[in-house]
């Protein structure tokens, strides 16, 4: 029985492993996009904004992706043990990065058409993940970065 558990064990780092090199690839891609997507726009005779939603919209897929890696470096680390705390992070990211896509591609007048009712329901999403983390982080869920040292422990406070 042991030999299995450790046969699942590796296993499943390998399949962390994977995952985090597919994350790398997606991230090294996304960068030569966004890349190419910018010296489309400035080559071209297109207006500001679609440039800024454009960078705006990769920079937090980006940024989404590297918090992804980062969840699957702690997963390796730690043998497979997940805190959901960059789960909401990445959650909070992608939420927030709709709203400004949806905004951003908005009429200047806000109508109760499925886009309104989308962004609705995404403000509630977001203050529900961001009021999850609070309470997450506050319960004790979530450990101290290693070698930071709190406030309230350190030798002058």
């Amino acid at each position: 029985m042991a030999g299995i558990a450790h046969a699942v064990e590796i296993a499943e780092d390998a399949l962390h492993v994977i995952a985090a090199v597919l994350l790398v690839v997606v991230a090294l891609v996304l960068v030569a996009d966004t890349a190419r997507e910018i010296a489309f726009v400035l080559a071209g005779h297109h207006n500001g904004p679609a440039l800024l939603l454009a960078v705006l919209d990769e920079t937090l897929l980006l940024f989404i992706v590297a918090e992804l890696l980062h969840t699957v470096a702690i997963a390796l680390r730690h043998r497979g043990a997940l805190d959901p705390e960059p789960f909401l992070v990445v959650g909070l990211v992608a939420g927030i990065r709709r709203v400004l896509v949806l905004t951003a591609e908005a009429e200047q007048s806000f109508h109760w058409n499925p886009e309104g009712i989308e962004l609705l329901i995404l403000m509630a999403l977001i203050l529900v993940m961001a009021i999850t983390t609070l309470v997450w982080r506050r319960s004790g869920g979530s450990q101290p970065k290693p070698g930071l040292v709190p406030p309230s422990t350190s030798a002058g406070g």
